[in-house]
C-alpha cells in the first residue's frame, strides 16, 4: 500500500493504506501447486481442494476481501465497525462477510499481549477458513507495527548497502516478528524503481533508482520472508516509481513506453516472481502504453492478466492496492470497482471503500454469470493455496505472547539493524 503515516487521526491512516498468481493453482510463489492425484490419493485429500469444496458461493466471495477493522480485540464494540459494516465487533464483521483476511493498522496495536490476543481472536472468529492477517511493515516510513517491532532501516538504506544478504536477513527478521504476533502476510517488499526525484509517495520506500540493484534486493527480501514463513507481496505493479502524483489523492499517469517498462519497471517484479513471491499488489496508475483504456492497472485485464499472469508467468495471488484510494475511484462506484478488479485478474480485494456494497456487487456478478464460477474458484484456490503454503489450512494458527516477547526487538535483531545502518553509510 502506499501510505504516509501522520499522527493526526488514525482513521485517516487506516483509510489510506496501500500496501498496502492464472490458472486454478499457483506455482509462482511459496504457494505450492495442488498435490498430484495418484491412485492412493483422491483430490478430496488435498487440503486446498477440500477447503474449496466446503465453501458456499457467499463464503467464496468473502474469501476475496481484506478490510480494515476497528478495535484492539476481536470482541471490541466499535461504532466505526457498526457504521461501516453493520456489525459492532471485528468478530461479527468476519462472520457476516465470511472474510478471507483482515489488515492491521496502528489503531489495532497497543501491546504485545494485546496484538496476540487480537490475532488469535480474529482467527477464532473465522469459522470456515483461517484468515490472512496482513499489515504494511515495509520498515522505514511505512511501519504499521513499529510500536512493538525492531526499528529496522527502510528499503533505501538497505539498497545503499549493496548487500542482498542484508536485505534477506532484515526480511527474515521482520517476518519472524510479524509471525510471532500472528501476522502471516506482509505487504512488502516495494518493487518500484524510484526514478523520479519528485515522487511523493515512493521515494525512500524503494531500494533505489537502479533496476538491477532493486531487483536483486527485492528477490533477497522475498526469500527472507519465505525463510520466516510469512507471505511476501511485491508492489506496486506495473511500477509506481516514475510519478509526481500520489495515488491516494489522484490518478497518476506513467508515460513510459513498453520498452522503457521492460528496462526500468519490470526487472524487480520478474526477480520477485523468480524468487517465489506469494503475492503481487497492483498500482492505481494509468499506463497508456500498456493499456490505452484509461483505467488504472488495478482494473486492467491487459496489465494484470495479460502482462503479470501471461507474460511474466505469475501464478500466485494478485492483490489490489487499497480500494478506498482516490486513484481507483475516479470512474466507477465502489461496487463496480470490486467487480472490475476481479474481472481484470485480482484475487484479493484490499480495503474496499464500501465493503457491503462491494461484497454484494461481486456476489451479484457471480450469480448473474458476469463473473463465472470458474473465475471465482480460480481466485479462491489461489488464496487457499497461499494459506496452505504458510501452514494455515492444516492447523489453525495461534500466536503465543510468551514466544513473541522473546522474538520482538531481540538483541540479535537490534544488532542486525545497527549493522545495516553502518553499512549504508
Amino acid at each position: 500500500m502506499l501510505g504516509r503515516m501522520g499522527t493526526a487521526g488514525l482513521l485517516v491512516i487506516a483509510l489510506t493504506a496501500c500496501g498496502g498468481g492464472g490458472g486454478a493453482a499457483p506455482t509462482g510463489g511459496k504457494a505450492a501447486p495442488p498435490a498430484q492425484t495418484t491412485p492412493a490419493q483422491s483430490p478430496s485429500q488435498d487440503p486446498v481442494e477440500r477447503a474449496l469444496s466446503k465453501l458456499r458461493v457467499e463464503e467464496k466471495v468473502g474469501q476475496l476481501f481484506m478490510p480494515v477493522l476497528y478495535g484492539t480485540a476481536a470482541d471490541t464494540v466499535s461504532g466505526e465497525n457498526q457504521a461501516r459494516y453493520g456489525a459492532q465487533t471485528p468478530a461479527k464483521v468476519i462472520a457476516k462477510y465470511h472474510l478471507g483476511g483482515v489488515i492491521l493498522f496502528p489503531h489495532n496495536v497497543k501491546g504485545v499481549d494485546q496484538v496476540v490476543g487480537l490475532t488469535n481472536g480474529l482467527q477464532r472468529a473465522s469459522k470456515e477458513v483461517p484468515l490472512l492477517v496482513g499489515t504494511d511493515q515495509e520498515n522505514g516510513l511505512v511501519s504499521r507495527m513499529s510500536a512493538l517491532m525492531t526499528d529496522f532501516p527502510g528499503a533505501s538504506q538497505i539498497g545503499a548497502t549493496k548487500d542482498p544478504d542484508l536485505s534477506r536477513a532484515v526480511a527474515k527478521a521482520t517476518g519472524a516478528e510479524l509471525r510471532a504476533l500472528g501476522v502471516n502476510l506482509d505487504f512488502a517488499p516495494v518493487a518500484d524503481v524510484n526514478v523520479n526525484p519528485s515522487n511523493p509517495v515512493i521515494g525512500p520506500r524503494a531500494f533505489g533508482d537502479d533496476p538491477g540493484r532493486v531487483a536483486t534486493m527485492v528477490a533477497a527480501a522475498v526469500k527472507g520472508f519465505g525463510d520466516a514463513k510469512v507471505a511476501a507481496t511485491a508492489k506496486h505493479f506495473p511500477g509506481h516509481g516514475d510519478t509526481d502524483v500520489d495515488s491516494h489523492t489522484g490518478l497518476p499517469v506513467i508515460k513510459h513506453t513498453k520498452a522503457e517498462w521492460e528496462k526500468i519497471d519490470a526487472p524487480p517484479f520478474k526477480a520477485a516472481i523468480e524468487a517465489g513471491v506469494d503475492a503481487v499488489m497492483s498500482a492505481h496508475i494509468v499506463f497508456p502504453k500498456l493499456d490505452p483504456s484509461g483505467d488504472p492497472a488495478t482494473l486492467s485485464k491487459p496489465i494484470l492478466t495479460g502482462l503479470l499472469r501471461q507474460k511474466l508467468g505469475f501464478t500466485g495471488v494478485i492483490s489490489t492496492d487499497a480500494l478506498n484510494m482516490a486513484g481507483v475511484r475516479k470512474k466507477y462506484d465502489d461496487g463496480e470497482i470490486a467487480v472490475r478488479a476481479v474481472l481484470a485478474g485480482a484475487d484479493l480485494l484490499l480495503m474496499p471503500n464500501d465493503l457491503p456494497k462491494a461484497y454484494q456487487a461481486v456476489l451479484a456478478a457471480v450469480k448473474s454469470g458476469r463473473i463465472s464460477q470458474q473465475r471465482l474458484n480460480e481466485s479462491v484456490t489461489r488464496l487457499l493455496t497461499l494459506k496452505q503454503a504458510n501452514g494455515l489450512l492444516t492447523k489453525a494458527p495461534a500466536a503465543s505472547a510468551e514466544e513473541a516477547a522473546g522474538v520482538l526487538r531481540s538483541a540479535e535483531h537490534r544488532k542486525l539493524a545497527a549493522q545495516v545502518n553502518r553499512a549504508a553509510h
